[in-house]
């Protein structure tokens, strides 16, 4: 668990010292940090595509279901066991 908590720590650091980072580069180069930043969203944006097309490409179909064979039928109650009467039968 104490692991869990360095790992969390470092994480929440490497943000805010990225968005720091991110911030200062914005505003001495806005230019091409932006011109970066639009690349590496569209990129991620098709790869992850990509990696869904390929999946869904190299993946063998599912074999047919198959009817599954009906087991003997349980044999009924004879009384019901949840403290109800039973209806009255019509004569």
């Amino acid at each position: 668990m104490a692991n869990d908590r360095t790992i969390g720590w470092g994480i929440f650091i490497g943000s805010i010292l990225g968005i720091i980072i991110y911030g200062l580069l914005m505003y001495y180069f806005p230019g091409p940090v932006l011109e970066v930043t639009a690349f590496v969203a569209i990129a991620v944006i098709l790869a992850i595509l990509a990696w869904i097309g390929w999946t869904m490409a190299s993946t063998p179909p599912p074999e047919p279901i198959t009817a599954i064979p009906e087991s003997s039928p349980s044999p009924a109650p004879k009384s019901q066991d949840k403290g109800q009467a039973e209806a009255p039968k019509p004569s």
